[in-house]
């Protein structure tokens, strides 16, 4: 190993070391070609290896888990000042969607570094977070930074799947390696949002839809492709499938997302009371201009068609055809969820959840909440804070099942045009150099503070 820099604090509490090793972290991970590509097609197993190694560089003890041979998960505790304290989980996944190299600029697991810019798959989702926090811990052992509650650091495998090998595994099968914790904090928040008119918003994320993800399956009468045949299949499943891919879905706000359009509203002068009867959601968003796109995904459930498979001959109509759904549930919407699947199948067509997990909500008037707006404004002076709730889903889902309430909370500072949410799963996926250098500093400042 190494010899370490001499330490040499900045304001924000976080060692020059820190700012360089984040950067060279977030690079190397990338060059960890981690592409989930589903149905276990994957391995974690060195990204664990490297950010177990670095974390015991920094005298915490680390565990490598595996359900199967090759996903690594790694867990991690740092000992907090107050024995009495709740423990923090701080987490986040080692794998990444696939990319192909040949519509990029830059290769997607090249790690480059280039303009102040850091290129590649994960750049944003997530190894920058991954990165962050392998960063700060070290610059604590070397600064002699201790939290005033536990820290347990979690980094693991298949998120981008089911997580069936990764956080799902751990909080079923190692429950007790996050004893304590009682909040958590994870990807996809506190980051800048530019809204056109000279504003910057983060957005911290105080909930999640949950994910319904379905497999529709038709059955009808096979028969030649000549003759008539009431009992089509294919012509069933595409009926149904057109009713869920153009129903309307009523409003639901959750109350993470009645207090974003508060927030909102408030922030660009407008009145609006999201509780109030007869408030119309559509027509606060019309108002909003962009800043809209930070909620108008999650004031419905969706229900969208992306794959269907039938038949082997084009004169042949076969008895069997399915399709899959991308189903997201608001907090308390379930129940309308599958009563409202029920009736746009109809008859003829079975579902069934291909993959299902909650949604979560989390209270944006907690002192967690407050503790997280406070660090972000602290470094972005005359930026606002505001809650929100996620479209997708992340690995809280799974640690909502220990009594843990996620928040998500990987800050970065972009710059005007830098399209953050586009990137997620996008091409040209890259996060700048002073963007990881504002996370360490406000991820610091949260965690000594929470």
């Amino acid at each position: 190993m190494a010899e370490q820099p001499a330490p040499t604090t900045t304001t924000s509490g976080v060692d020059a070391a820190a700012l360089e090793e984040v950067v060279t972290y977030t690079s190397e991970l990338i060059r960890i070609d981690t592409t989930n590509r589903g149905g276990g097609d994957c391995r974690e197993r060195p990204a664990a290896e490297y950010a177990a190694e670095r974390l015991a560089a920094a005298g915490l003890d680390p565990v490598i888990l595996e359900r199967t041979p090759g996903r690594g998960n790694v867990v991690a505790r740092i000992a907090g000042s107050d024995p009495s304290a709740d423990a923090l989980l701080v987490h986040g996944h080692l794998d990444v969607v696939p990319a192909q190299a040949e519509e990029w600029t830059k290769h997607p697991f090249s790690g480059e570094v280039e303009d102040g810019v850091v290129w590649g798959r994960g750049a944003v989702d997530m190894k920058n977070m991954d990165a962050m926090i392998l960063a700060l811990a070290r610059s604590w052992a070397r600064t002699g930074v201790r939290p005033r509650r536990d820290i347990v650091i979690a980094f693991t495998a298949d998120e981008e799947a089911s997580a069936e090998d990764g956080s799902d595994f751990l909080a079923d099968r190692h429950a007790a390696l996050f004893e304590g914790c009682t909040e958590g904090i994870s990807e996809s928040g506190a980051f800048t949002f530019h809204d056109g008119a000279g504003r910057e918003i983060y957005p911290i994320a105080a909930g999640e839809r949950g994910t319904g993800w379905l497999e529709l399956t038709a059955r009808g009468r096979a028969g030649h492709g000549s003759k008539v045949n009431r009992s089509n299949a294919v012509t069933r499943l595409a009926a149904a499938v057109d009713r869920i891919g153009h129903h309307e879905w009523p409003v639901r706000l959750s109350p993470t997302v009645q207090a974003a359009l508060t927030e909102l509203a408030a922030l660009y002068g407008i009145e609006a009371d999201p509780a109030a009867e007869g408030f119309d959601v559509d027509v606060l968003l019309a108002k909003l201009g962009p800043a809209a796109s930070l909620v108008e995904a999650t004031v419905r459930n969706s229900s969208n068609p992306t794959m269907l498979n039938a038949g082997y001959k084009v004169n042949v109509i076969p008895g069997e055809a399915t399709a899959m759904i991308d189903g997201r549930f608001v907090p308390g919407g379930e129940d309308e969820f599958r009563t409202t699947l029920d009736e746009l199948t109809g008859p003829d067509v079975d579902w069934r959840f291909h993959h299902r997990e909650t949604a979560l909500t989390a209270p944006v008037d907690s002192p967690t909440f407050a503790l997280m707006r406070e660090a972000v404004e602290e470094f972005a002076p005359g930026a606002r804070a505001v809650p929100y709730c996620m479209s997708g889903g992340t690995d809280a889902k799974q640690f909502s099942r220990l009594g843990i309430t996620g928040y998500g909370f990987s800050p970065l500072k972009l710059p005007p045009g830098f399209d953050y949410q586009a990137l997620f799963h996008g091409v040209d996926e890259r996060v700048p150099v002073e963007a990881l250098h504002f996370g360490v500093r406000v991820l610091d400042r949260f965690l000594r503070s929470a």
